[in-house]
C-alpha cells in the first residue's frame, strides 16, 4: 500500500487530494509502529502548504515557555464557554494544517515527547486566531494535558478539558469525539477526580469509536487506557487477565499493533503478579524484547511504559535493589508518561524505592537516597495540594516510611494507618495490602509480634482479593521460614 500511496503523492494532484493520500499513510504508518517515519510525512506536508511546521528535534525548555506565553496572551483569561463560542474555521488551507498537526501530535508523544507542546500550541492558536474546526476539541484537551501534568495547573487544565467538551456540542465537531474523550480522560480528570470516574467514559469512547468507523485507533486508545486504569483502582488481577486477552483478540482483528503491544505489557504484568507460569522467566523476555523494539523504533513511550509496570512487580515483590537499578537507569519516565495516572504511579514507586534504599543505606549514598526520595515525594505532595484525591494513600505510605527513615516512630503509625484507612475507603485494594505489609515490616521491628502478624495477615488477604497469588505465595513461604 506505501508504494500506490507513493506514487499517488508523486503525480500532480491538487492539494486536497494530496492532504487526503498523505492523511492515510501518517496514520498507517503510526498504526504499523513507525512514528518517526509518520512524522516526516506529516511535516513535509505542512511545509507544502506553507505554513510553520516545527524543526523534528528535541525542544528546550525555553522555546516552550516562550509559546506558552504567547498562548496564554491570546487566551486573556477566557472560559471554557468563551472558547466554545469563538467562531468557525472557514480556511480549508488552516483545516488541513490543523487536522494535519493532530496527527502529528500522536506520533511526536511516542518518540519525540518535548515537540509535543509546540505543536499542542499551533492547534490552539490557530483556533484562537482563525476560528475552530473539528481538531479544535483535540488542541484544547491537549492544552489541558500540559497544564494539568508538566505545568502543575490542574483546575486551569481540566477549564481546557471542559472547553474541549463543549467545543464537541456544536454542530459540526463531533470527528474529534473519540480523540478528545481519550486525552480528557486519560491525561486530564484523574488530576482532580477520582480516577475511579474515567472507566465509564472510556469504555464509551471506545465503543462510539467504533461505530463512527474512521476512529478505530482512537477507540482503541481508549480502550488501552480503560484496561491500564482497571489495573490501576485495583480491578481483581483475573478479571482483567480475561478483559485483556479478549482485547488481544480484538485488536489483533482490528489491526492495531501498536496499541496490542501495550496490552501485552499489562497482560504480562499482571500473570506474573498472579503467579501464572513456572518461573516468570517467560514474561521477563516478553518485557526484554518489548524494550528492544522500543529501542530499534525510538519509541520512548513504550520502553517507559515497561519500565514502569516492570516497577509494580519489583516493589509488591519487594526487590528493592532492582528496583532501585531499574530508576537510576530508566531516568526521569514522566517525560514520557506525561501526565497520564501511570506517570503519578511511576513517581510514588520511583519515591518508595529511593526510600528503602535510603534506609539500607549509609553516608553519603544514605544522603544521596534520601535527596532523591524528597525530589520525588514533593512532587506528590504538590499534586495532594492541587486536589488530587488519587494521590493522598500514596503520600501517606511515603510519610510513613520518612518517618522510618528519622527515626519517628509514632509519626510512622500514625501514617500507616491513614494510608491503610484511605486506600481501603478509596477502593485501591493493592495499595492497601502493601501499606499493611509495610506496617507489619515496621512493627517487627519494634519488636511488637502481636500487631506485625496482625498486619501481615491484613496484607495476605488484600493480595487474595486482588488476585496476586505470587505475592500471597510468598508471604506464605515467609512465615514457613
Amino acid at each position: 500500500m506505501t508504494e500506490l500511496i507513493d506514487e499517488v503523492l508523486s503525480k500532480d494532484i491538487d492539494t486536497k487530494e494530496k492532504y487526503r493520500v498523505s492523511e492515510i499513510k501518517v496514520k498507517a504508518l503510526f498504526t504499523i509502529g513507525k512514528p518517526n517515519e509518520s512524522i516526516s510525512i506529516a511535516l513535509d506536508f505542512i511545509r507544502q502548504l506553507g505554513l510553520p511546521a516545527p524543526q523534528k528535534k528535541p525542544a528546550s525548555k525555553f522555546t516552550i515557555v516562550r509559546e506558552f506565553l504567547k498562548v496564554k496572551r491570546l487566551l486573556k483569561n477566557k472560559t471554557a464557554e468563551d472558547i466554545a463560542d469563538l467562531p468557525e474555521l472557514g480556511d480549508q488551507r488552516y483545516e488541513m494544517w490543523q487536522r494535519m498537526n493532530e496527527h502529528l501530535a500522536s506520533s511526536i508523544f511516542h518518540v519525540e515527547p518535548t515537540m509535543l507542546p509546540l505543536i499542542i500550541f499551533q492547534l490552539v492558536t490557530t483556533s484562537l486566531k482563525h476560528g475552530l474546526n473539528p481538531s479544535s476539541s483535540p488542541g484544547f484537551a491537549g492544552l489541558g494535558l500540559l497544564l494539568c501534568g508538566p505545568f502543575g495547573k490542574p483546575r486551569e487544565g481540566c477549564e481546557m478539558a471542559k472547553a474541549a467538551d463543549l467545543i464537541l456540542e456544536r454542530p459540526g465537531m463531533q470527528s474529534g469525539a473519540i480523540y478528545t474523550v481519550f486525552i480528557t480522560q486519560c491525561f486530564c480528570y484523574h488530576w482532580v477526580s477520582p480516577l475511579q470516574d474515567t472507566v465509564v467514559p472510556l469504555l464509551k469512547g471506545y465503543q462510539a469509536g467504533l461505530e463512527i468507523g474512521d476512529n478505530t485507533d482512537k477507540a482503541c486508545w481508549c480502550l488501552n487506557g480503560r484496561s491500564y486504569i482497571l489495573y490501576f483502582v485495583g480491578r481483581g488481577l483475573d478479571s482483567i487477565q480475561k478483559e485483556l486477552e479478549a482485547t488481544i483478540r480484538v485488536l489483533t482483528q482490528l489491526k492495531q499493533d501498536d496499541v496490542k503491544l501495550q496490552i501485552i505489557i499489562l497482560l504480562t504484568t499482571v500473570k506474573k503478579l498472579r503467579g501464572i507460569g513456572a518461573d516468570g522467566s517467560a514474561g521477563d523476555e516478553i518485557m526484554d524484547s518489548m524494550l528492544a523494539t522500543a529501542s530499534s523504533t525510538g519509541d520512548f513511550t513504550l520502553s517507559a511504559l515497561v519500565n514502569s509496570m516492570k516497577l509494580e512487580v519489583l516493589v509488591f515483590c519487594q526487590e528493592w535493589r532492582q528496583a532501585l537499578e531499574l530508576v537510576q537507569k530508566a531516568g526521569n519516565m514522566r517525560l514520557f508518561l506525561s501526565s497520564l495516572f501511570g506517570s503519578v504511579r511511576y513517581t510514588f514507586l520511583e519515591a518508595l524505592t529511593y526510600l528503602k534504599a535510603a534506609q539500607s543505606a549509609s553516608g553519603w549514598k544514605k544522603r544521596q537516597m534520601k535527596k532523591c526520595a524528597r525530589k520525588t515525594l514533593q512532587l506528590i505532595q504538590g499534586w495532594a495540594k492541587n486536589g488530587n484525591v488519587n494521590v493522598v494513600h500514596y503520600l501517606y505510605i511515603l510519610e510513613a516510611e520518612l518517618a522510618l527513615l528519622h527515626g519517628k516512630n509514632k509519626d510512622a503509625k500514625k501514617s500507616f494507618n491513614d494510608a491503610i484507612a484511605t486506600s481501603s475507603r478509596n477502593g485501591f485494594i493493592q495499595d492497601r495490602a502493601l501499606a499493611h505489609e509495610l506496617a507489619s515490616a515496621y512493627f517487627e521491628a519494634q519488636g511488637d509480634d502481636y500487631w506485625g502478624n496482625y498486619h501481615i495477615e491484613c496484607s495476605k488477604a488484600c493480595y487474595q482479593e486482588w488476585g496476586c497469588g505470587e505475592k500471597v505465595e510468598q508471604l506464605i513461604s515467609r512465615d514457613v521460614k
